[in-house]
């Protein structure tokens, strides 16, 4: 991600791409049904954040919101001007799941599904209408009223996406963690919602191997006395029992008419997702069916451009808000693509091949998983890949060198969407446009109707120099609450302490001349080096463009004299060693990208990195751990993918690690 932008776009969209595209098909709808003509992007863009209420409608009304009720009002801002406490479309009713039923058919499936244990199959809309109306009638049976809590353990499998659907037509409030949580995690995250209801496997598969849940449930079910009742998803034994527990197949079986669906308050909550946990208790962020509903069809229709038939696939497990994100191709009509798997097994080509097989159109993942495919130099089925349209990317900063990848060993004429945004809105703040070029190493726009801009220490917003992500405008997808937050005390201490009044996200970014985006890293871990700060993923581009280098993690540690200390730990690919002469590189490289600042004072190899399940670099916590604090509090080890990898961190502290 170096300083300065690049000068020449990796994609271009073609006049007939961008004819096409639905964002084009919806401004011309505004210039016939409203008169309003916009030159380009940007122009729509500035009315989308300036005439909100309107934007909004307008959203409501070209994706045909079927509400049960009229609306009174677009907007209704809190008495105090707050985002916390706007409420959008009062006195509209509504249901998410009715819109994901619009698009049943019998010409394609609702979903393709495969797993280590499962070769590629398929379920139709009938399938999945039948099971959902099944098990809504069992939970509507046992006792489930709008507003009760249906809390979900399941791998991402197509009983993952049928429970969900059956809890919000019956107005339940989901809410999901994925099997390989610890069971601390899961018990801090469902303790604080009480759920009704508890759906769990008895086990998942990763990298070959199976893990047996059942004594895990149990526990769970001990932890968790709200629960009335529990099912069990037989995934790794079919004659799995529990006492007490009902098992899916007789819920499946449970006699049932036909679908009917809860139509709910606009405001009513959809689900509870949660923020990653690494310091105390997960914040338990609740989102609204009707924001979440207008949000997706934006998000995924506008910004991706997936279409009634397509096929959409981003890897993700339960446990992330891009399980709940990529359900929502299914109000597009598109088809679900589901995987339950490791990325690398049997092999790092296994997505690559789904993408083939199940003739993917768009095919999502962190950019982790990218990095990780150019730094082994998988070997992709270019031209087998004919039907792929975009590649999505997330999670974290995707580096200039896997743009320039994708388009080198993947695809020349596929749309990389790079999007960041996160739990907060279950959706994205910034990410892709049809009408717009792709440029390495950025984001191409901010996404409509969201007023995102970047705020230097004064609180002033500026152009192509860093400064803090900030949203200055309420968005319907922006959490209505975090369950059971007194008085909001926690939703406002998250984004609203820095800039009063004003949503201040965490992330260190640079709107550029073009105004694309680019996103240095979390601001909480920004690198204050001589008074200038340094985003992290700077640095964690440099250094992983050299092919020795596997991993990266860079901190900057202030002394009490008020000097510092800036560890760069590296990852090395096998049978490489850290010698004089690769230090030298990797300084050089640093210098000769950004500048002699980001040249770390040491350069120290460690086996691995520390990641949080979601695939986050753990560096907040490493930094605290190096300066002395217990570790217990700084970050939980049931959040983290690896948590042995903060051991040596621990012991260096314990080593007095002060450089």
């Amino acid at each position: 991600m170096s300083q300065n932008v690049s000068v020449q776009p990796l994609w271009k969209p073609r006049g007939s791409f961008i004819e096409q595209s639905n964002l084009k098909k919806y401004m011309d709808w505004l210039f016939v049904k409203k008169g309003l003509y916009f030159r380009d992007y940007h122009d729509l863009w500035e009315w989308s954040v300036t005439d909100i209420e309107d934007f909004w409608e307008s959203i409501w009304q070209y994706f045909q919101i079927k509400s049960h009720d009229i609306y009174l009002d677009v907007l209704r801002r809190s008495d105090s001007n707050d985002m916390i406490g706007t409420r959008w479309f009062s006195r509209a009713t509504l249901n998410y799941a009715e819109h994901v039923f619009r698009n049943k058919t019998k010409d394609r499936p609702a979903l393709l599904f495969q797993s280590e244990r499962q070769s590629l199959t398929e379920v139709s809309w009938a399938t999945l209408e039948q099971q959902v109306a099944a098990v809504a009638t069992w939970l509507r049976k046992r006792g489930v009223k709008p507003g009760d809590r249906v809390a979900s353990v399941l791998p991402n499998i197509p009983e993952s996406v049928v429970a969900f659907l059956a809890a919000n037509a019956v107005g339940a409030v989901w809410s999901s963690c994925s099997p390989d949580f610890g069971h601390a995690s899961v018990v801090d995250r469902f303790r604080q919602i009480e759920p009704k209801v508890l759906i769990a496997a008895d086990g998942y598969t990763y990298n070959g191997k199976s893990f047996d849940k059942t004594s895990a449930l149990r526990d769970l079910l001990n932890a968790l006395p709200s629960v009335e009742e529990a099912v069990l998803v037989n995934y790794l034994d079919k004659n799995a029992e529990m006492e007490g527990v009902t098992n899916w197949d007789d819920v499946l079986d449970t006699p049932s008419a036909a679908l009917e669906f809860e139509a709910v308050p606009f405001d009513h909550p959809i689900w509870v997702l949660y923020s990653s946990g690494t310091t105390g208790k997960p914040k338990a962020i609740t989102h609204s069916v009707g924001g979440s509903l207008l949000e997706h069809f934006k998000a995924l229709a506008l910004h991706q451009n997936v279409k009634a038939g397509d096929r959409y696939f981003w890897y993700s497990t339960t446990g992330w808000m891009m399980w709940n994100y990529s359900v929502a191709s299914l109000l597009m009509g598109a088809t679900l693509v589901v995987y339950d798997g490791a990325v690398a097994y049997p092999t790092m080509q296994v997505l690559w091949t789904l993408a083939d097989r199940a003739r993917i159109n768009h095919f999502g993942g962190g950019a982790a998983y990218f990095i990780a495919c150019m730094k082994a130099d998988v070997q992709v089925p270019t031209e087998r890949l004919r039907h792929l349209q975009t590649i999505g990317s997330t999670g974290s900063p995707l580096i200039p060198e896997a743009y320039e990848w994708i388009y080198q060993k993947v695809r020349k004429d596929v749309w990389l969407i790079s999007l960041s945004g996160g739990t907060d809105v279950c959706s994205a703040f910034v990410g892709g446009s049809p009408l717009l070029p792709v440029y390495a190493g950025e984001i191409q726009c901010r996404m409509l109707g969201c007023r995102l801009e970047a705020y230097d220490d004064d609180g002033r917003s500026v152009r192509n120099q860093l400064g803090e992500m900030v949203i200055t405008q309420p968005m319907p997808s922006m959490p209505i609450y975090f369950w059971n937050d007194r008085d909001n005390e926690r939703y406002r201490s998250s984004y609203f302490e820095m800039y009063p009044g004003v949503w201040r996200h965490g992330d260190w970014i640079k709107i550029t001349s073009r105004n694309s985006v680019i996103i240095y890293g979390r601001s909480d871990a920004t690198l204050n080096r001589g008074g200038v700060r340094i985003g992290t993923a700077e640095v964690y581009s440099a250094v992983e463009s050299l092919p020795e280098v596997k991993d990266s993690l860079v901190i900057y540690l202030e002394r009490e004299d008020g000097s510092g200390y800036m560890p760069l730990f590296v990852v090395l690919a096998p049978d490489v060693l850290l010698t004089d002469e690769l230090k030298a590189r990797i300084n050089q490289e640093l210098r000769t990208q950004f500048s002699p600042r980001h040249v770390p004072d040491a350069i120290l190899e460690i086996s691995e990195i520390p990641y949080t399940i979601s695939g986050k670099k753990l560096e907040a916590p490493v930094k605290k751990i190096l300066m002395g604090h217990d570790p217990a509090r700084v970050v939980s080890r049931d959040t983290m993918r690896n948590p042995e990898a903060l051991d040596l961190f621990v012991e260096m502290a314990g080593e007095k690690f002060v450089g």
